[in-house]
């Protein structure tokens, strides 16, 4: 093996890039918990407990999965993007 792949595999598997690799793209907090432990909303795999939801980067709008998502487990309180909330108007869309 080649330095400069021994150096790009020991990148991959440093902590930042497995923490990166593991943080989920999308986060829901639910009104209510949910039974379901797995949904899929948006061409996305959640993994739902209790009442949060994650799951990965999806090819679809934002709104969209969160729209999709409610229908399946009920309103959303809270949504995230990459760590960052979704807006106000977007989340009241998503539960409309």
């Amino acid at each position: 093996m080649s330095a400069g792949a021994a150096l790009a595999a020991a990148a991959a598997f440093s902590p930042l890039a497995l923490q990166a690799q593991s943080a989920p793209y999308f986060t829901a907090e639910l009104a209510a918990p949910t039974d379901e432990e797995e949904v899929i909303a948006g061409g996305v795999l959640f993994r739902c407990e209790g009442t949060t939801c994650t799951g990965p980067r999806s090819r679809d709008r934002d709104l969209r999965v969160c729209s999709e998502l409610r229908r399946e487990v009920g309103s959303i309180v809270r949504f995230t993007v990459r760590g960052e909330d979704m807006r106000d108007s977007h989340l009241n869309r998503c539960n409309g």
